[in-house]
């Protein structure tokens, strides 16, 4: 059954997945600095998939009603809604009110939804936001962890946010301590953990592009994939 549920989807979608014979789910979640959104992108190259990250912020949108600027300045981080929320009300773009009692679990859901939705279209790629715990139950499913040395974290940062290196090194400290408060809120799991993903890999050792062709190997092998090459 989940077999011809996979035929269809492809047969809708033949740039997804096409020459692999189904589609394909990647979820990637990293640390900061270590090229986990560029690997990613190669990632859905690699396998004629659709590329989420930043991109699902304007799907949520979508199916909530909401600004896709509103999910983007709470995105991937917990607690900070409580003074929003503390507000009586707050007006959307078209000039209506939403209720006070609007929660944080419910932006999540927001964006769950819109995972859900992307992920029954065909192949793709997510980035962080706890797509791993979202599509769960899924078979055709594999949860990746981008890891790297933090030297090599602080020379990225610095290059893409043109800091010096211990603004760098404060950015990487803030900005994980929200995404791992954020995942291990919604998923019960520890962000980070080996045991919370397939495979883990350090793309300090290899380099970015050889990291993705590693990891892009271990799926295909996962999964049985015919190579596209």
């Amino acid at each position: 059954m989940e077999q011809d549920k996979s035929t269809k989807q492809v047969a809708k979608h033949p740039s997804l997945g096409e020459g692999l014979g189904r589609p394909v789910i990647i979820c990637v979640g990293r640390q900061v600095g270590s090229g986990g959104h560029d690997i990613a992108r190669m990632l859905a190259l690699d396998f004629h998939a659709k590329y989420y990250d930043r991109e699902l912020l304007n799907l949520a949108a979508k199916e909530s009603g909401f600004s896709e600027k509103f999910f983007e300045q709470h995105d991937e981080r917990r607690g900070i809604f409580r003074s929003l929320f503390n507000l009586r009300a707050t007006p959307l773009a078209d000039g209506s009110l939403y209720a006070n009692n609007f929660s944080q679990e419910s932006l999540f859901k927001f964006q769950s939804d819109a995972i859900m939705k992307a992920a029954d279209e065909g192949s793709c790629v997510f980035v962080g936001r706890c797509a791993d715990y979202v599509l769960r139950e899924r078979e055709n499913v594999v949860n990746i962890f981008v890891s790297a040395s933090m030297d090599f974290r602080i020379q990225q940062v610095i290059a893409k946010q043109h800091i010096d290196c211990s603004a760098a090194k404060k950015f990487i400290e803030q900005h994980e301590s929200m995404r791992a408060t954020f995942y291990n809120y919604y998923t019960g799991k520890k962000w980070g953990a080996a045991e919370s993903y397939d495979l883990c890999i350090d793309s300090s050792i290899l380099g970015l592009q050889a990291t993705e062709q590693l990891i892009a190997e271990f799926i295909r092998k996962r999964f049985s994939l015919i190579s596209h090459l």
